[in-house]
C-alpha cells in the first residue's frame, strides 16, 4: 500500500516558513519521498502500517495550511500515468522489494 500526501502550506510568514520546513523534514524523516514539490509518498506495509503513518501525521500537523491523504493499493499506484517526466526508483514496483524483507 502507498499513502500519497497533498500538501499546500502558507510561507509568507517566517513562523509559516519554519512550520513548513518542520512538516517537510518530519515527512523525510518518517520514510516518504519527494514524488513533487508538495506531495510525498510513503510504502507501507499494510492497513495497520497506513493508520500509524496516518496518526504520526496528524500529530505533526503545522498550524496552518491545507493537507491531505489518498491511500493506494501498489496495482492502483502502479497504474498512474506520467504525462511529463520520467520515473523515478520510487515509482516503481522494485522499490517495495525492501517492505518485502521485512
Amino acid at each position: 500500500m502507498r499513502i500519497l500526501l497533498f500538501f499546500d502550506l502558507p510561507t509568507k510568514e517566517s513562523d509559516e516558513r519554519k512550520a513548513a520546513s518542520k512538516f517537510r523534514k518530519f515527512l523525510k524523516d518518517d520514510g516518504y519521498h519527494m514524488m513533487q514539490w508538495s506531495v510525498y509518498s510513503r510504502i507501507c506495509n499494510g492497513t495497520d502500517a497506513v493508520f500509524m503513518h496516518e496518526s504520526r501525521v496528524k500529530r505533526n500537523l503545522p498550524p496552518k495550511g491545507s493537507v491531505r491523504i489518498l491511500i493506494l493499493t501498489e496495482k492502483q499506484f502502479e497504474s498512474m500515468r506520467i504525462m511529463l517526466g520520467e520515473r523515478t526508483v520510487d515509482d516503481t514496483c522494485k522499490s517495495t522489494e525492501l517492505v518485502d524483507v521485512f
